[in-house]
């Protein structure tokens, strides 16, 4: 590994569902605490990192709006979902001495900080770890565009989007065992190819503005640091 990372700044997507573990629903105290490991390893590269959290381990609004839940309500309830994850990462993570910050898109005050671009930037810049929660507050858009949006606004070098597959596949790997594995993808790939590893609002809007996306898995240990040295992990989306 090289000493230093091959980014200065980054956004970090971290699956939700990743978050339950073996169970069926909420946060596993082991999967919580192995994160909060990963992303202080990450951060011991000197990289500046802001992380936006899924929240499909509590409540997933898409889903439920399709069993005849109102989509804005539902979306509404989603982003509070993500908001406990938030808090619950950034419990973990000052416990064991990472400064960190949770804002939301949603206005809390009592919670956590309201998202405010130039203060965000102020925190990465001083060694802070920041997390986006709440989605962009606004329903009907995912944590994924979340992700790309504000990847964009704090002026992050990459999005990496660390779930529970080791990149990107022409299908879906836990239904289909001959699925194959991409390595190198450019944006309109991905959206001719109808691929789903991120909803297409996010590959659009990182693809307007040629964001790259790193698509690698969570649950290596030390995924994240590698690909922060410029590793080829996962898969990789550009122009």
């Amino acid at each position: 590994m090289a000493d230093n990372p091959l980014y200065a700044r980054v956004m970090l997507k971290l699956s939700g569902e990743a978050l339950m573990g073996q169970a069926s629903f909420g946060i596993s105290p082991e999967v919580l605490q192995y994160m909060a490991g990963e992303l202080i390893q990450a951060m011991a590269l000197g990289c500046q990192i802001g992380v936006v959290l899924g929240g499909g381990n509590i409540f997933r609004g898409v889903s439920q709006s399709a069993k005849g839940m109102d989509r804005v309500q539902a979306d509404h309830i989603g982003m509070l979902a993500t908001v406990m994850n938030s808090l619950a990462l950034q419990d973990a993570l000052e416990q064991r001495g990472l400064p960190t910050r949770v804002m939301t898109a949603v206005h809390m005050p009592q919670v956590a900080e309201p998202y405010i671009r130039r203060r965000a930037v102020r925190h990465l810049e001083k060694g802070r770890l920041v997390i986006f929660a709440a989605g962009t507050g606004n329903p009907f858009f995912s944590t994924d565009t979340a992700a790309a949006l504000r990847a964009q606004e704090i002026g992050a070098s990459v999005l990496f989007k660390a779930t529970k597959v080791d990149g990107i596949y022409d299908s879906d790997p836990h239904t289909n065992p001959r699925a194959v594995k991409i390595a190198r993808l450019t944006y309109d790939e991905v959206l001719a190819r109808h691929l789903k590893f991120m909803d297409a609002t996010a590959i659009s809007l990182a693809a307007d503005n040629r964001l790259p996306i790193v698509v690698l898995d969570l649950m290596t240990p030390g995924n994240i640091a590698r690909a922060l040295q410029g590793e080829a992990v996962g898969s990789r989306v550009e122009g």
